[in-house]
């Protein structure tokens, strides 16, 4: 192909790519460096037939000034990144000289809440992505050697945890777990305990946000899973089977195989998806006992007081550590990639 029809060829795709993906992001690390400016106040006297008081209000009319003479507000540096809500350089170093332990240390590391955000992030990361893979594989073997008249049934089954929207799926979840639920009313059953409470305890929230992440990936997960074993070649397990392999041997060492590419490309969504988990926090209302990074961006956009250098701060971190994760699995892709070449 020329040149120029190459060029012609791609460049609708990288002017979309620069428009919307490429100016998004330059702006949002631009406006990490800014801070919002701070409040002006004026001295007020109030007066009334008795006496006169002396009080602090905020100048409206200096502040919309400022904000029109700076309207990404006051520069900041990287201090946002280093501040107590996000990488907490001095707290940290605090920490570590006071801390006994290492579990002391950790610890006090929690009371921080860009860790502990970030404990949870690479907690449900680590834990749904590969189970949703064994399910996936699971379900998608499963369902291919059921019979015809089956399949269509199973299929729709398996995919509905997909079709339901993430924040009605975790809200009827939720609904379920609470103490007049048939989850949890079973659970009080059980225990003879009237008093327990999943949404109470910490560990117990965490479990039910990484089983809903579980339920609701597996069917991508299926679904990509079972449309590759259509591809595999039947003459390849054939001949496994004739010279004696066993059907696990056969998925061991044939069909396993054959998929990497597509076990790679669902490592890679699910890994880019739980990093930036946000729904399930929101629809069971677990914010007390469970945040993540992607929560953290919304609670500093949520409310009167928009902190939109700390949000940027955030999601700027955010993309660097989806780019860690990532990281290993392409470096390895590449050298597979490479030694099919060579």
């Amino acid at each position: 192909m020329p040149h120029r029809t190459f060029i012609y060829f791609i460049l609708p795709s990288l002017l979309s790519m620069i428009l919307l993906i490429a100016v998004p992001v330059f702006s949002v690390i631009v406006q990490s460096f800014f801070v919002e400016h701070e409040q002006v106040l004026i001295e007020v006297e109030n007066c009334n037939p008795f006496k006169c008081v002396k009080s602090l209000s905020v100048d409206q009319q200096a502040g919309a000034k400022l904000r029109q003479e700076a309207p990404l507000g006051r520069f900041n540096g990287i201090n946002t990144y280093t501040n107590r809500n996000h990488l907490a350089f001095d707290e940290v170093a605090l920490a570590w000289m006071e801390s006994k332990s290492l579990v002391d240390f950790g610890a006090k590391l929690l009371n921080l809440p860009f860790y502990k955000a970030l404990l949870f992030t690479l907690t449900y990361t680590f834990i749904v992505s590969p189970f949703v893979l064994i399910f996936g594989l699971a379900i998608a073997l499963g369902v291919n050697g059921l019979p015809k008249f089956v399949k269509g049934p199973s299929i729709f089954v398996s995919l509905l945890p997909m079709i339901v929207t993430p924040l009605i799926g975790s809200l009827i979840l939720f609904w379920m777990i609470d103490a007049k639920g048939i989850l949890g009313s079973t659970l009080q059953l059980i225990f003879d305990d009237n008093n327990l409470s999943l949404k109470a305890s910490m560990p117990l929230t965490w479990v039910m946000l990484i089983v809903y992440g579980i339920w609701h990936s597996t069917p991508f997960a299926f679904i990509v899973l079972y449309a590759g074993l259509q591809t595999v070649p039947q003459e390849t397990l054939e001949a496994a089977s004739i010279d004696g392999a066993t059907r696990w041997e056969r998925i061991r060492h044939v069909t396993v195989p054959h998929m990497v590419p597509l076990i790679i490309f669902i490592t890679l969504m699910q890994l880019m998806d739980n990093f930036r988990v946000f729904e399930p926090i929101v629809g069971f209302s677990a914010s007390a006992k469970a945040t993540s990074l992607s929560w953290i961006i919304f609670n500093d956009l949520h409310g009167d007081s928009k902190l939109f250098g700390s949000a940027a701060a955030s999601s700027i971190m955010t993309i660097i550590g989806v780019m860690i994760l990532l990281m290993p699995v392409l470096i390895r892709s590449w050298k597979n990639f490479n030694i099919k070449l060579h």
